[in-house]
């Protein structure tokens, strides 16, 4: 058993978009989008488009490394 081919992959495709209709895939793609990118600005840190922090710039934290080596 191999992989899946493209013929494949449209027939279950096409299945699904018959189940479920085309405005609720539209509609959980569009959701999906804005999870994602909301998601991003979250872990980017991205300070000039969140709300609370318009114009700040992020600020750095500096620490010093130990050497932990087994003597």
């Amino acid at each position: 058993m191999g992989s899946l081919s493209i013929s494949h992959w449209l027939i279950v495709l096409g299945i699904v978009a018959l189940i479920f209709g085309t405005k609720k895939l539209r509609s959980a793609g569009s959701d999906l989008g804005g999870a994602v990118k909301a998601f991003k600005e979250g872990v980017g840190g991205d300070a000039s488009k969140s709300a609370g922090n318009a114009g700040a710039t992020p600020a750095t934290i500096e620490v010093q490394a130990k050497d932990v080596t087994a003597r």
